[in-house]
């Protein structure tokens, strides 16, 4: 596994069509809105889950990517497996050997830190990536469906409606909607965690992937449409983070309502760059 040596910080923009990007348990599932002014939000929490849902099914049980925030899991039962470790049991310092033993073997634990003192103590882990929320680029407008289901729960709901046996729902869509999310990569928290270059591009697989692989209906079309990576050539870097993502710029085309990613531009001032920064596009 090699070292990552380089702070890195990208601009990662994906959209929706018919779709709930992220629903709001507070607010009856409808997608997130900043209430002041009308931008769509997804939250860094939903994109994580979705990142290690890939992870989760591209490496499956391969050794040292097991996913530690999973569907059922039991954390503090994760956490006693790892100070049962010979190795752990044998170290002066277990709550550290513990924090160790859960980098190499959770990819997510490296990569995006957790909280292990709930139970026995494994400490506390800073993830090397950082992710913003992600904010659409104009504001949008949610849809709520009626919807029909042609079939009853119980017995009793057949009675009542003289076996019509129809049942009504709701469905909240967003039409379309462009979002942007802003991520930090320090290759100083890499090398406490152990997050390695092949980590990294295994990254960079899931949010190209990612969507591909978390079909819904409630979730519509979504879709990765740009990756913008900006690479310093230190570990501590070379230019602060805003400065960069103020170079990529996202512009609606058209007058009329934005229905798909055509009707926006995306640029990158590449002549503005710093020195000891570069730019690629992963997407």
């Amino acid at each position: 596994m090699s070292e990552l040596k380089n702070r890195i910080d990208f601009v990662y923009i994906f959209d929706v069509q018919d779709g709930n990007p992220n629903g709001d348990p507070d607010a009856g599932n409808l997608p997130r809105v900043d209430a002041e002014t009308g931008m769509g939000l997804v939250t860094d929490v939903c994109l994580k889950r979705k990142v290690r849902n890939y992870v989760q099914t591209a490496k499956g049980q391969a050794n040292g990517y097991d996913i530690f925030i999973k569907e059922k899991a039991v954390l503090n039962t994760l956490i006693d497996k790892a100070h049962d470790d010979s190795e752990v049991k044998a170290a002066k310092d277990k709550t550290e050997a513990a924090r160790m033993f859960m980098c190499k073997n959770y990819y997510d634990i490296r990569t995006f830190g957790a909280v292990m003192s709930t139970g026995k103590n494994a400490g506390q882990v800073r993830g090397a990536i950082q992710l913003t929320f992600a904010r659409s680029v104009d504001t949008i407008a949610t849809a709520e469906h009626s919807i029909t289901r042609m079939a009853v729960a119980t017995e009793k709901e057949a009675e009542k409606q003289g076996g019509d046996n129809r049942t009504m729902g709701r469905k909240a869509t967003v039409p379309y909607g462009l979002y942007v999310c802003h991520g930090f990569i320090s290759a100083n928290l890499a090398q406490q965690t152990g997050f390695s270059e092949e980590d990294l591009q295994l990254f960079w697989e899931a949010l190209k992937n990612m969507f591909d692989m978390d079909r819904s209906a409630a979730r519509g079309l979504m879709s990765a449409q740009k990756l913008v990576v900006f690479k310093h050539d230190s570990v501590l870097g070379n230019a602060p983070a805003n400065k960069l993502f103020d170079l990529v710029k996202v512009e609606k085309n058209t007058d009329s309502a934005p229905r798909s990613f055509k009707d926006y531009n995306v640029t990158i001032d590449k002549d503005a760059l710093p020195s000891g920064v570069t730019v690629e596009e992963l997407i």
